[in-house]
C-alpha cells in the first residue's frame, strides 16, 4: 500500500504531502482542479512516459515520490532480485521520478538510480489503475492466466505442472546430446577405432615420457662418465701417490723411533708424531679413494642397445602425443577418452533408446499435469464468468457479457501448462467479443475493471487500486453499486476513487477535496475533510455551486446510509 506520496513542482502543483491510509478514499472537487493531475504525478512514479510539460512553470525539475509498505513474499521483491536490486520485506520502498525542464528524466528506487523499465516493472506489481487510458493488467492478456489461476486455487497444480515441465526439458536435453554425441563418434568410428588401438598397443603410462627423457640423457653422457674415471685412474697411477706416502710415513716413523724422541714430550717429537700420524691418514684415504673410482666405474651405464631402446619408445610417445595435440604424459587420459568415445558408439544405440524412453516417460507426465491444468482452469473459468455477470448487472453494464476463453497454446507450452487464457468482452448482443481495451466508454471499462477485481476477489498482487471516473455517466442505484463495491474491496485493500458521484463520496471511509489554491499563483492543493466538510462538499455534489439546505439534507442521509 501507499505509505505516502510528494509531489513537487508537477503542472500546476507546487507541493502536496499525502499519507493515505487503508480502505476506501475518496477523490472529490469541481471539474479542473486537478484530480487528474494527482493521478498523472502518481502514474509518472509508477513508470509512466516522462514529458517535460510535466515540470511547474517557472521551475526548474517535477519530482515524484512514493512510499509503499509490501509485504514478505510480495512480487515486488522478485521482480527487484531478478534485477540484482537489494531490497527486503523488513524495508519501505521510495519510487522516484524526476523530470527535468532540460535534460532526460531520471527514475530512482530507494534512491538508487533504476530505469523506467524497472521503475515500471515494480510499480506495476504495487498498484492498479483502472481508468479510461489507464493500461492495468485487466487489460493486458499476458496476465489473465494468473488471474485465473490464482481464483482457482492451481498453486499445487502450477508447481506440478512446472516441475514435469522441467523434467521433459532435462529428459529433452540428455536425449539430444546423446544423439549429437552418438553422431558425431559415429561419423569418426574407423578413425577412433584405429586411435584406440594404436594407444592400447603403445600403452603408454604416466609420467613415463620423463624417466624416458632422464634415462636416454643418463646413458648418452656414459661414455663422457667413463672418461672421467680413467683420467683420474691415470692420475693417481702415474703420480705414485701410495709409494711417496709410504716412503714419508716410514721415515717419520724413524724419528719418532730416535732416541729422545720415543715417548718424550717435546715439540719437536710431537711434530714427529703427528706427521706419521697424517702421512697414515692420507695412505688409507688414497686407498678408500681408488677404490671408489673402481666402483663408479662399475656402475657406469654404456649400453647401446638400451640407449637405442630408450629413445625409439620416447621419440614413439611424442610422435602419437603431438598427433593428439597433447603432452606426451598426457595420453593415458587420451586413451581413457577415447575409449568412452568408442564405447558410446558401439553401446550409443541402447542408451539412446533409453533416454528416448525416459523423454517419453516425461513428456507423458508434464501433458498429464497439463491435462489437469486445464480441466481446473476451464471449471473455473465458468465458475468466473457467472461471478462477474452477477457484479456486472447492478452495474448498469448487464447488456454486457465477459467471457474467460481458455484455448490451446499453438506452441507446445510450459510450465505453466498448455493454455492461454483471455478475458472477451461484448457490450451489446451480437456485437461480437473483443479485448477489453477495445470497450469505447472510458466509464464502462471502470465499471468493468470494478466488476472484475470484485469478482476475482483476492487474484492480483497489488495493494493499492485507483478508479478513474467508475462511475462517469451513472446515479442513483448504479452508483451505489459501484460505492458498495468499492468498500468491499477496500476491505482488505488501499482503494482510490476519483468521482463525481455523492453516493460513491459518500460510501468512502475518508475524502479528500482536490481543490485550486487561493494564492495568487493558482495551483491545486488537497486536503482531508473531516465530517462537516464531508456532509458540505457532498451537497456541493447534489446541488452544484449553490448549497442548499435539501442538498445539505440529503448529503446527511447519504453519509448515515453509508
Amino acid at each position: 500500500m501507499i505509505l505516502a506520496l510528494s509531489i513537487r513542482d508537477f503542472v500546476l502543483i507546487d507541493r502536496l504531502d499525502i499519507e493515505p491510509g487503508n480502505g476506501f478514499t475518496a477523490l472529490t472537487g469541481e471539474t479542473g482542479a486537478g484530480k487528474s493531475i494527482i493521478l498523472d504525478a502518481l502514474a509518472l512514479t509508477l513508470g509512466a512516459a516522462a514529458d517535460r510539460a510535466f515540470v511547474r512553470a517557472g521551475a526548474a525539475q517535477a519530482s515524484v515520490a512514493a512510499e509503499f509498505a509490501a509485504v514478505p513474499g510480495h512480487p515486488v521483491w522478485e521482480v527487484l532480485a531478478e534485477h540484482g536490486f537489494e531490497a527486503g520485506p523488513d524495508e519501505t520502498l521510495t519510487l522516484k521520478r524526476i523530470v527535468r525542464a532540460s535534460g532526460p528524466a531520471r527514475a530512482f528506487i530507494n534512491d538508487q538510480p533504476v530505469s523506467a523499465a524497472l521503475l515500471a516493472e515494480a510499480g506495476e506489481t504495487l498498484v492498479e489503475i483502472h481508468g479510461q487510458h489507464a493500461a492495468s493488467a485487466l487489460l493486458r492478456p499476458s496476465a489473465h492466466r494468473k488471474m485465473l489461476d490464482l481464483f482457482a486455487g492451481n498453486e499445487a497444480l502450477l508447481d506440478a505442472c512446472a516441475a514435469a515441465h522441467a523434467a521433459r526439458v532435462e529428459a529433452r536435453e540428455t536425449r539430444e546430446r546423446l544423439e549429437a554425441e552418438t553422431e558425431e563418434a559415429l561419423r569418426t568410428r574407423e578413425w577412433l577405432a584405429g586411435a584406440v588401438e594404436e594407444l592400447d598397443t603403445l600403452a603408454p603410462q604416466a609420467g613415463e615420457a620423463g624417466s624416458l627423457t632422464e634415462t636416454r640423457t643418463r646413458l648418452m653422457q656414459s661414455e663422457r662418465v667413463t672418461e672421467a674415471i680413467t683420467e683420474a685412474e691415470e692420475a693417481l697411477a702415474d703420480a705414485e701417490i701410495e709409494t711417496a706416502l709410504s716412503k714419508a710415513s716410514r721415515a717419520a716413523e724413524r724419528i719418532c723411533r730416535l732416541p729422545g724422541f720415543d715417548g718424550a714430550d717435546h715439540p719437536m717429537a710431537h711434530a714427529a708424531r703427528s706427521a706419521a700420524e697424517a702421512l697414515e691418514r692420507a695412505l688409507i684415504e688414497t686407498g678408500e679413494a681408488e677404490a671408489a673410482i673402481a666402483a663408479l666405474e662399475s656402475l657406469v651405464e654404456h649400453d647401446t642397445s638400451a640407449l637405442e631402446s630408450a629413445e625409439a619408445r620416447l621419440f614413439a610417445l611424442r610422435a602419437v602425443a603431438r598427433k593428439h595435440m597433447v603432452d606426451p604424459d598426457m595420453l593415458p587420459d587420451v586413451l581413457e577418452t577415447l575409449q568412452e568415445r568408442l564405447n558410446l558408439v558401439e553401446a550409443g544405440e541402447d542408451a539412446l533408446i533409453r533416454a528416448r524412453k525416459a523423454e517419453s516417460v516425461a513428456n507423458a507426465a508434464w501433458h498429464d499435469a497439463a491435462e489437469k491444468l486445464t480441466a481446473a482452469r476451464t471449471a473455473a473459468a465458468a465458475q468466473l464468468e457467472k461471478a462477474i455477470a452477477k457484479e456486472l448487472a447492478p452495474l448498469k453494464l448487464g447488456r454486457a457479457v465477459i467471457r474467460v476463453s481458455v484455448a490451446p497454446l499453438g506452441e507446445d507450452g510450459g510450465a505453466h501448462g498448455a493454455d492461454r487464457v483471455e478475458f472477451d468482452a461484448e457490450t451489446n448482443p451480437g456485437a461480437g467479443f473483443g479485448p477489453l481495451r477495445k470497450i469505447a466508454s472510458g466509464g464502462e471499462l471502470a465499471r468493468v475493471s470494478l466488476a472484475l477485481k470484485c469478482a476475482l476477489a483476492e487474484a492480483g498482487s497489488a495493494g493499492t487500486l485507483i478508479f478513474d471516473e467508475a462511475d462517469q455517466g451513472v446515479g442513483g442505484a448504479v452508483a451505489a453499486a459501484i460505492g458498495e463495491r468499492l468498500i468491499r474491496l477496500g476491505r482488505t485493500r488501499q482503494v482510490f476513487a476519483i468521482t463525481h458521484s455523492p453516493q460513491v463520496a459518500a460510501a468512502a471511509r475518508s475524502q479528500w477535496l482536490v481543490e485550486k489554491g487561493r494564492s495568487k499563483s493558482g495551483g491545486t492543493r488537497l486536503r482531508g475533510l473531516d465530517e462537516s466538510d464531508r456532509q458540505e462538499e457532498i451537497a456541493r455534489m447534489l446541488s452544484g455551486a449553490e448549497i442548499t439546505e435539501e442538498a445539505r439534507a440529503a448529503a446527511g442521509r447519504l453519509l448515515e446510509d453509508a
